[in-house]
C-alpha cells in the first residue's frame, strides 16, 4: 500500500509537471498564428474607433507584401525569415487568377503556386497574412493578373457584373476560396483580413460589382475582416459597404490622411500600401527610393498610430512573360526584374532600407525581446560563360508547334484556338500571307505590340506603335510577307483592360488592300515547346546564323549551384530559358542589363541555356555575382 501510495504521488507530480510546461506552450503561442495545430478563436481583427484589435487587444499591423509566385519556392523559408527578422508581423500576398487558372478547366495549385503550403509557412514561422484573392489584384502583372481567355468574348466587361465575367469569377472562387477557408485567423490559420479587389475607385464602372465580389467571398466562408484599398482621392468610390477603407501612397501629407478620415471618422487608419520603391519599364532608368526618405515616411506613418503594410518588401522576380505594362501617356511594357528597390532586394539581400526599418520596427516589438537573428546570405556565384555552339533558325522551328491555323482575317491572340481553344496568353504570333507585289505596308495600328517583317524570310523592318508604314521592296511572282508578333505585355490597369487583345488586332494593307489568307504560328514559347526543342534538328553555329533563331550552350555548375546573374552583352533582344524555364525577356536598351537565375533553378553538373534571340548575338552568355538593374533614379 506505501508503494502504491508513493507511485500515485510521482504520477500527480508528473501530470502537475507536464500541466505547467503545456501551459506554458500555450501561453508563448498564443500571440502566434497556429502551424502544426489549431486552436478556436472566436475575435478576430477587429474595429475599435481608431486603431485595431487582436483578440480584443490593440493590434498595430506592421506588414510586408512579398509575393509566392515571384519566388521561387525553394526560396519561400528564407525570405519569410528575413521578413520576420525584420520585425514585420503581417505577410501580405496577392493571387493571381490567371496563374492559377490558365485555360477555363484547368486549375494549378501546385509546387510553385501552392498557396495554402506558403500561408502555413507564415504561420509556421509566426507570422499573420492579409491576403489579397482578387479577382483582379494589378501588383503590375499581364492584365493585371485575369486570365487572357476573358477577352475571347468580344462584349466582355471586366470587373463588372458581366454575366460572362461574373461567371467565370464564381467558378474561379470555388476553386479557390474553400482552400482558404480553414486559414482563417478564427479557425486557427493566419489569414486575419481579405481584401476585397484592388483599388476599384480608379476604375468604378460598375456600383454592383463591389457588393458582388464582397457577397462571392462572404457566402463562400470568408468570415474575418474585410478591407479594400485605394489612393487618396478614389477612396469614396472605391469602397463597400462592410469593408475598412484603406488608402496607398508614397508621400505622406494631411491631405491624404484627412481624405480617409473624413470618409471613415470612426475606424482605423491603415496604408495598406506604402510603395518602398517603384518598378521599371524598358527604354526608362532604375527607380529607387532613397533609404532615408522610406524610413521617415513609414515612421510618421507609424507615429500618428497608423497600421502600415510595405509594398514591396521583397519584390522578386516577374519569371516568364508575367509583366504587364503602362497605358498612358503612351505604352511602355515593364522589365521581368520585381526589385522595386525593396528593402530585400530581387534576390534576397539585404539592404540599407532593411536595416533602417528593422531599427525602427524594433521599438514596437511588444513582447520587449529582441528581433530574431538576420538569417544569412546565400552565397552567389560568377559562373564561366557559357558558349553558345549550336543554332536553330526560327523557321525550322514551326514545325514544333501546334498545327498552324488558317484565316482568311488576322485572328489576335487571345482568339486563335490554341490551348485548347483558350487563345494565346503570352509570346510570340507568327503570320503569313502570300503577296505578288512591293509597295507601302501599313500597319493601322493594328500591331500588338512590335512585329519584325519579313518577305520570304528576309527582314525588311519592325512594326511599333509609333511605326506605323513600312516600304517592301519589288519582287517577282508569289512571295511570303510574314510578320512575327510579340505581346510586350497587357496593360495592368486603367480603364481600358477590354481592349489588351494582342497579335494582329486588325487589318494589314498593302498599297490600301487588306491582306488575307493567313497562316498563324502560336509561339508561346510554354516549357512543352523548349523541351520539344531537344529533338529539333539543331546546326553547329555557322559563322553567320539567321535570326530570329535559337542558341543552345550549356552551364557548368559544380557542386551545389549557387545564384547567379545572366548578362548578355551584345545580344539585341529576347528571351532566355535555362533548362526549359522561361527566366525572362532582355533588352538592350535596358535599363535592366542581368537576368536573377536563382540556384534552385540549376541542377549540379550541366544545365542548357537556350537564347532567342531576334536581330543579333554575341554567341556568349556570362554569368556575374551581382545584378545590374541599369542607371538609377530618384522617384519623384
Amino acid at each position: 500500500m506505501v508503494v502504491l501510495r508513493i507511485r500515485n504521488t510521482h504520477k500527480r507530480k508528473y501530470a502537475l509537471i507536464c500541466l505547467c510546461i503545456v501551459g506554458f506552450i500555450m501561453y508563448k503561442n498564443l500571440g502566434k498564428p497556429a502551424s502544426n495545430w489549431r486552436i478556436s478563436r472566436k475575435v478576430g481583427l477587429s474595429v475599435n474607433t481608431s486603431q485595431f484589435t487582436l483578440e480584443r487587444e490593440p493590434f498595430c499591423i506592421l506588414g510586408g507584401s512579398m509575393h509566392y509566385f515571384r519566388v521561387p519556392r525553394a526560396y519561400w523559408r528564407d525570405r519569410l525569415m528575413k521578413m520576420k527578422a525584420c520585425g514585420i508581423n503581417t505577410l501580405t500576398t496577392s493571387v493571381p487568377w490567371s496563374l492559377h487558372q490558365p485555360e477555363k478547366g484547368v486549375f494549378n495549385f501546385h509546387t510553385q503556386l501552392d498557396l495554402e503550403a506558403y500561408i502555413s509557412l507564415a504561420a509556421e514561422l509566426g507570422l499573420w497574412v492579409i491576403l489579397r484573392p482578387g479577382p483582379y489584384v494589378s501588383a503590375e502583372l499581364d492584365l493585371g493578373g485575369l486570365p487572357s481567355w476573358l477577352l475571347r468574348d468580344s462584349s466582355m466587361r471586366l470587373r463588372t457584373t458581366h454575366p460572362g465575367f461574373i461567371q467565370a469569377v464564381n467558378t474561379y472562387f470555388d476553386k479557390l476560396l474553400p482552400k482558404l477557408v480553414s486559414l482563417q485567423f478564427k479557425k486557427g490559420g493566419p489569414i486575419i483580413a481579405v481584401q476585397v479587389e484592388n483599388e476599384y475607385g480608379s476604375f468604378a464602372k460598375d456600383q454592383s460589382y463591389m457588393i458582388f465580389i464582397k457577397e462571392a467571398l462572404q457566402s463562400r466562408g470568408i468570415s474575418e475582416l474585410l478591407l479594400t484599398s485605394d489612393n487618396h482621392n478614389t477612396l469614396k468610390s472605391g469602397g463597400v459597404d462592410g469593408a475598412i477603407r484603406s488608402v496607398k501612397l508614397q508621400k505622406l501629407n494631411q491631405r491624404k490622411i484627412q481624405d480617409l478620415n473624413v470618409i471613415q471618422p470612426n475606424g482605423p487608419s491603415m496604408v495598406m500600401d506604402y510603395w518602398t520603391g517603384g518598378y521599371d519599364v524598358w527604354g526608362d532608368l532604375h527607380h529607387v527610393l532613397p533609404p532615408e526618405d522610406m524610413v521617415s515616411t513609414v515612421r510618421e506613418i507609424l507615429r500618428r498610430g497608423m497600421s502600415v503594410n510595405l509594398y514591396m518588401f521583397h519584390g522578386g522576380s516577374s519569371f516568364g512573360f508575367m509583366s504587364g505594362a503602362l497605358a498612358e501617356p503612351s505604352y511602355r511594357a515593364l522589365v521581368p526584374s520585381y526589385d522595386y528597390d525593396a528593402p530585400l532586394s530581387e534576390a534576397g539581400e539585404y539592404t540599407p532600407k532593411y536595416h533602417l526599418l528593422r531599427d525602427l520596427f524594433s521599438r514596437y516589438n511588444k513582447k520587449g525581446g529582441s528581433l530574431p537573428d538576420i538569417p544569412a546570405l546565400h552565397y552567389r556565384e560568377a559562373y564561366e560563360p557559357a558558349i553558345m555552339y549550336q543554332h536553330l533558325s526560327l523557321w525550322d522551328v514551326l514545325s514544333f508547334t501546334d498545327r498552324p491555323f488558317k484565316s482568311s482575317r488576322p485572328v489576335n491572340m487571345e482568339n486563335l484556338p490554341a490551348n485548347n481553344r483558350n487563345g494565346q496568353s503570352y509570346g510570340y504570333t507568327l503570320y503569313e500571307a502570300t503577296i505578288t507585289s512591293g509597295g507601302l505596308l501599313k500597319s493601322g495600328d493594328n500591331v500588338r505590340d512590335r512585329a519584325l517583317v519579313f518577305v520570304d524570310r528576309n527582314y525588311i523592318g519592325l512594326f511599333k506603335r509609333k511605326t506605323l508604314e513600312l516600304a517592301v521592296p519589288d519582287g517577282q511572282g508569289q512571295r511570303t510577307l510574314s510578320l512575327l508578333v510579340e505581346n510586350c505585355g497587357r496593360v495592368h490597369r486603367g480603364r481600358d483592360l477590354d481592349k489588351q487583345h494582342k497579335g494582329l488586332v486588325g487589318d494589314i494593307l498593302l498599297n490600301n488592300t487588306p491582306l488575307r489568307d493567313f497562316t498563324i504560328y502560336s509561339l508561346d514559347m510554354k516549357p512543352s515547346f523548349i523541351d520539344s526543342l531537344y529533338q529539333a534538328p539543331w546546326k553547329s553555329l555557322p559563322e553567320s546564323p539567321s535570326f530570329p533563331g535559337f542558341f543552345m550552350g550549356r552551364l557548368f555548375a559544380y557542386g551545389y549551384p549557387s545564384d547567379t546573374f545572366v548578362k548578355l552583352p551584345g545580344w539585341e533582344k529576347g528571351v532566355v530559358f535555362i533548362n526549359g524555364l522561361n527566366l525572362g525577356r532582355y533588352w538592350s536598351i535596358g535599363p535592366q542589363q542581368s537576368l536573377y537565375l536563382p540556384g534552385p533553378f540549376l541542377n549540379s553538373g550541366i544545365n542548357q541555356v537556350i537564347v532567342f534571340e531576334e536581330k543579333e548575338g554575341d554567341y556568349k552568355v556570362n554569368f556575374e555575382d551581382a545584378p545590374d538593374l541599369g542607371m538609377a533614379a530618384e522617384i519623384q
